[in-house]
């Protein structure tokens, strides 16, 4: 079942995203007087056609899902001898430069669009989202260094409001907010409101975050996790460790030998590492505190890193519930805000994008980021079975991304296509034939490629 879904959220995904894309260029050759042939969602052979409208465009959908196109007049693509006077004025290259500019450039704009209308829409409803009330751990990672959040000043229970100076609520805003600073390897200063004792501001500098990686979890490599809800017991499944020591529904967890739990992520650490000994755990209950010996139950539990067997670490087990889910919040803008959110929130990840292929060509980032249809396929299923608002924020991301891909100065590409009338416009000649089809080629050949790097890097996840 979860196979179906993924396949039929893949091809809703992308045959919205391509649809939309061609329909941009279709509707700006439409309002430029030029003649389209054909348009086709998908690639390859054809598997259903109609035929719409004065000019009898063709309507396909192909076989192969991985993209579309628009087929215009085009002297450079066939004899137009016979052909009326009245269509060889509408055949694209006897536009002027202008209009084949704005033809080419539609389809990405098309994606931004529907991008920024998705992000309004969803601004617009409401979505629940964990708040950014932050706990703080003391060391991370496996040499147990101090965090960076934790050696700034920040600590559990904290509520950042702002970002260098950029308004926070959710635990997406910190989030993205944070990847700009590690992107930027800039200083990141932190807004924070501390319960009881006012406003503070706090800085986390460039070189604590150099070296992240911004597609792993930002805040939890700088020590900042969701704040939780106090360790209330929520279930005791009879016959566990749990039961047998007397615990109960809705007991407050204080602490284990005497070492205070500040959440349930905290306690269950502790137990983990507590496996076949006796511990004492101390608990609230009914305004009494009273300790109760328990002793978790080993289980073994296989180590995997990397997508690599480790072989196995045992664990220990108490039987029981915690409380773990953090606060969450409805955030909810008017539609003028929510619009200007959704285009501030587009050209901010145009930009991310843009930097981070910058940066892979440089080879400050790793290749291991291109990514191809089999792990959108993936994350297309993960955000379905997550409820609708997060398979619209889905489709947004990749609108966004397959924008900026198509506007790359790659021959083949949309933004091939726009330098060549670029060059057009600065020197007032046509981009010559012959550089035009060697061009073509190179383009082509890169794209190969990148597509072959794309499906090895999902394979090796998948894997």
């Amino acid at each position: 079942m979860n196979l179906l879904q993924t396949v039929l959220a893949f091809i809703v995904c992308l045959g919205t995203l391509v649809t939309i894309h061609e329909l941009g260029h279709y509707l700006v050759a439409r309002w430029c007087g030029v003649k389209v042939l054909r348009f086709s969602v998908g690639m390859g052979k054809v598997v259903w056609s109609r035929r719409y409208g004065p000019d009898q465009t063709e309507w396909v959908i192909s076989a192969l899902p991985l993209g579309g196109y628009v087929k215009m007049l085009d002297a450079r693509e066939g004899n137009l001898a016979g052909l009326p006077e009245a269509d060889l004025q509408r055949e694209f290259t006897r536009q002027n430069v202008w209009k084949r500019i704005a033809i080419v450039a539609a389809g990405p704009l098309a994606n931004f669009l529907l991008a920024i209308v998705l992000f309004a829409g969803l601004y617009m409803v409401g979505v629940q989202e964990p708040a950014s009330k932050v706990s703080v751990q003391a060391t991370v990672g496996e040499s147990k260094g101090a965090s960076a959040a934790w050696v700034a000043g920040v600590r559990s229970g904290d509520l950042i409001t702002a970002v260098n100076g950029q308004s926070v609520a959710a635990w997406s805003d910190l989030r993205w907010q944070l990847i700009q600073g590690v992107i930027n390897k800039s200083d990141v200063q932190l807004s924070v409101e501390r319960p009881g004792q006012g406003h503070y501001n706090f800085v986390l500098p460039a070189v604590l975050l150099t070296g992240l990686d911004v597609e792993g979890d930002v805040p939890g490599d700088l020590g900042l996790g969701f704040a939780r809800p106090l360790p209330v017991v929520q279930q005791v499944i009879a016959g566990g460790p749990a039961a047998r020591a007397g615990l109960l529904a809705d007991d407050l967890l204080l602490a284990v030998d005497g070492t205070p739990v500040a959440d349930g992520i905290a306690f269950i650490d502790i137990i983990r590492g507590a496996a076949g000994r006796t511990v004492q755990v101390q608990v609230r209950r009914a305004g009494q505190e009273l300790t109760l010996a328990m002793v978790p139950q080993g289980e073994v539990q296989p180590v995997a890193k990397g997508g690599k067997d480790k072989g196995t670490v045992t664990v220990g087990k108490i039987s029981a519930y915690i409380a773990l889910a953090p606060d969450m919040i409805k955030v909810v803008s008017s539609p003028p805000a929510a619009v200007v959110k959704a285009v501030q929130r587009v050209w901010e990840t145009s930009v991310l994008s843009v930097k981070m292929v910058g940066k892979m060509l440089i080879g400050e980032a790793s290749l291991k980021n291109v990514t191809g249809p089999l792990t959108i396929a993936d994350y297309a299923g993960q955000t379905a079975r997550a409820g609708v608002a997060s398979y619209l924020g889905f489709i947004a991301f990749i609108s966004i991304s397959l924008g900026v891909m198509n506007l790359l100065p790659i021959p083949v590409l949309d933004g091939g296509h726009l330098l060549y009338y670029s060059l057009e416009v600065l020197t007032g000649r046509s981009v010559p034939e012959r550089f035009g089809e060697i061009a073509q080629r190179f383009g082509i050949g890169l794209l190969l490629t990148l597509m072959l790097l794309a499906v090895f890097n999902d394979v090796v996840r998948l894997l």
